[in-house]
């Protein structure tokens, strides 16, 4: 692993993101090493040779946050890596960040893998507006383990039981959905007691990432393979309509609060609406 401090002027960068005014990326790179990161352009921008997963650049800023222009907005931290991977332990940028942070009137979600959050739950208890989203994709600790480096699925579920008996507003990520991959039912059913909200993401494969998950589905899931390859290479979205259709059903029939963000190759959004036929739209 390579690490390296550099100094910014700024932790601020706008935002591209749906209903989020700014994000915050403590860290370039990310020691998870998620196979299915997109966020593996960043080596492009940094002139990394190293692999995804391979160097975490540390951002030392010495400039506060200016408070005056959050007030009132939507901040993401960790949109491009994690906030709490294993290095955060020894630098605490993350955690001097939210301190910044604490007393600004302003609406806050940290989205993570790793059970460290947890490190700062006195920290997060002070904060009025915020939510924390933890990234679940599976209850399969082995497929887990082929695709990151992140705490396990067990951690991950405590961290969001713990989160929530500190009545901090939890949300679990359900992302990247693997078709036929992802037990997305039996995550609700075993999760929903502490969780607040769902967000549902689905499998998108592109760069030099998509030949080797399909690499992955073909040796290990061969009966699936069909399936990814009429998705990845055929651009067939009939999946991705019917799944949505079937996530809307189940959560309100459980009456729990979710969000659906799939998009099909075109970057719409696949929304669920109700038609007569109650068949699914893109809106």
């Amino acid at each position: 692993m390579k690490i390296k401090e550099v100094k910014v002027k700024n932790l601020l960068s706008k935002s591209n993101l749906p209903s989020c005014d700014y994000t915050i990326n403590p860290y370039i790179g990310c020691p998870h090493a998620c196979k299915y990161c997109y966020a593996c352009y960043m080596r492009k921008f940094t002139n990394h040779t190293e692999q995804w997963g391979e160097f975490v650049d540390v951002k030392i800023c010495d400039n506060k946050i200016h408070d005056s222009k959050l007030v009132n907005k939507n901040i993401f931290i960790s949109s491009a890596t994690d906030c709490y991977n294993g290095l955060e332990k020894k630098y605490e940028v993350t955690r001097k960040i939210l301190e910044q942070l604490k007393d600004i009137p302003c609406n806050i979600t940290i989205s993570t893998k790793s059970s460290l959050i947890l490190r700062d739950i006195d920290l997060l208890k002070e904060f009025k507006n915020l939510k924390v989203c933890l990234s679940i994709n599976t209850l399969n600790e082995r497929f887990k383990n082929d695709m990151d480096r992140a705490s396990s699925i067990k951690e991950r579920l405590e961290t969001l039981k713990k989160l929530h008996l500190n009545k901090i507003n939890t949300i679990l990520f359900m992302s990247p959905i693997f078709p036929e991959i992802t037990e997305w039912k039996e995550i609700i059913d075993i999760s929903k007691d502490f969780v607040d909200e769902y967000w549902f993401e689905d499998l998108k494969l592109r760069a030099d990432y998509k030949p080797k998950i399909l690499k992955y589905i073909k040796l290990r899931y061969p009966n699936l393979f069909k399936l990814y390859d009429e998705i990845y290479n055929k651009d067939k979205d009939d999946y991705w309509k019917s799944l949505a259709q079937d996530i809307k059903n189940y959560c309100l029939k459980i009456k729990v609060n979710y969000e659906i963000l799939f998009f099909n190759k075109k970057s719409t959004k696949i929304k669920v609406k109700e038609n007569k036929d109650t068949q699914l739209s893109f809106l």
